[in-house]
């Protein structure tokens, strides 16, 4: 399992909460620590939500997961190979866009230049309307 090689290289012991918690975040692609949590419930039922948290914590501190804040609610984690994209999120429903992250590009370029303020776009939602809610 690519998982192991992962851990193991980062120097993280190898356990099966953490190679689950990693599996959960790669398919759930937009995973909050509740919906981890119940995906792991699914083959493993004694897993505990502070469990969860913990394991995402270390799998962040090592590079493999990043997590953005969609909303008020918990932060969303993605496998950080995965983090091409940032985030538009309607304020009304609360739908949300995988936006490239190119399409920031003079904005972060602006920012950079202008307050020498580097940006990680991929760290936060712009919040705005979508289609559908601004036509209401």
């Amino acid at each position: 399992m690519a998982e192991q090689h992962e851990l193991r290289d980062r120097g993280l012991r190898l356990t099966p909460q953490r190679e689950l918690v990693l599996q959960a975040v790669r398919i759930l692609v937009h995973a909050t620590p509740e919906s981890i949590l119940e995906y792991v419930h699914k083959t493993h039922p004694g897993v505990n939500l502070s469990t969860v948290y913990r394991n995402l914590e270390a799998l962040e501190n090592v590079g493999l997961v990043e997590h953005s804040h969609l909303s008020h609610g918990s932060a969303s984690y993605h496998a950080a190979e995965e983090l091409d994209h940032f985030h538009i999120v309607c304020h009304v429903c609360g739908d949300h866009i995988d936006a490239p992250k190119n399409l920031a590009d003079d904005f972060v370029h602006s920012v950079l230049g202008e307050y020498e303020f580097a940006i990680d776009i991929t760290h936060f939602a712009i919040s705005g309307l979508c289609r559908k809610c601004k036509a209401l």
